[in-house]
């Protein structure tokens, strides 16, 4: 769906944006993550055709974003941080018009606008003026915008941005069923909305790409935690002898049992390392309660890749 190639944008001597390369599948949901200043915006307005590249190029669904704007920019909805809307037009007229200039079809529009109204919830707002509307329903009608016509690519930077709890929850379930047919890279400062809707993760540092993986491989670690009974009081003796094991240390008290953590070698299988794990507490002769990996919270991965500690 697209492909980035060792994309920059410069700023004078400045990089906002160095080398950067990366692909995303067809309905995947990405987040772009990174602090402020880090090129998280820059890397979005170049996707959207927004802003021309220094350098590299941006392909969309086989579409060269520099020969064939106006086709790409057909096919996705943008929601800038700051978007520019008209706070004296009416939501619907606002919409209406946004529908014209992507040139949705004159007998398609009143279809589109009222999927994108029903979508975010604006039906009761729609006839009002845009400048008495909150700052969430602000944001609401920004996102509605980007919605309109069922674009194959949707760029959102900061959608949540000033909804309240129940609203971000709409959004979330929203990007969730937007996923089923479009391919959504999101941009956020809120770890929590990433892991709620985001397959992947995008972090980007001072310009470059630090880190692009799964989610779910990201918050699994190389420690395993290990819960087993009493009955072998030797029992971490054992465990040391297994060649797959660096270190083991104490875990947190448990009402029945004692808890481990252990950390495996740099080159162990993580599979054959819990299976001889398993093994050796069974012939030690105690009880196996628990045995899984440690699961990483999005937020320490993000201090590391930003920080350039390796993952634990």
């Amino acid at each position: 769906m697209i492909e980035v190639e060792s994309l920059s944008r410069y700023y004078g001597s400045a990089a906002a944006v160095d080398n950067v390369s990366f692909q995303i599948g067809a309905n995947e949901v990405v987040g772009l993550l990174g602090h402020n200043g880090a090129g998280k915006t820059t890397i979005m307005r170049m996707l959207s055709g927004y802003l021309e590249p220094s350098a590299g190029s941006v392909t969309i669904d086989g579409a060269n974003m520099a020969e064939h704007a106006a086709k790409v920019q057909a096919t996705l909805g943008y929601l800038p941080e700051h978007l520019p809307i008209y706070p004296e037009m009416l939501v619907a007229d606002y919409l209406e018009y946004v529908a014209t200039m992507k040139r949705i079809p004159r007998k398609e529009r009143p279809l589109a606008l009222q999927e994108a109204i029903a979508a975010t919830a604006l039906e009761e707002r729609a006839l009002d003026p845009i400048q008495q509307l909150s700052r969430g329903l602000r944001q609401r009608v920004g996102v509605a915008q980007a919605i309109l016509g069922q674009p194959q690519l949707l760029i959102l930077d900061e959608p949540t941005n000033g909804l309240d709890p129940a609203q971000t929850a709409q959004m979330r379930d929203l990007l969730r069923r937007l996923a089923r047919r479009a391919t959504v890279i999101l941009s956020t400062h809120i770890m929590q909305e990433v892991e709620a809707v985001c397959d992947r993760v995008l972090v980007m540092a001072a310009g470059r790409l630090v880190l692009d993986a799964p989610l779910a491989t990201l918050r699994e670690s190389r420690t395993l935690v290990l819960r087993a009974g009493t009955e072998q009081p030797e029992l971490e003796r054992w465990l040391r002898r297994l060649p797959q094991i660096a270190s083991i240390r104490p875990h947190a008290d448990t009402a029945e049992g004692e808890s481990w953590l252990l950390t495996l070698r740099e080159r162990a299988d993580i599979d054959t390392a819990a299976n001889n794990i398993a093994q050796c507490v069974v012939r030690a002769g105690a009880s196996l309660f628990q045995l899984q990996p440690l699961l990483r919270d999005l937020d320490s991965i993000f201090r590391d890749a930003t920080s350039g500690k390796p993952p634990a």
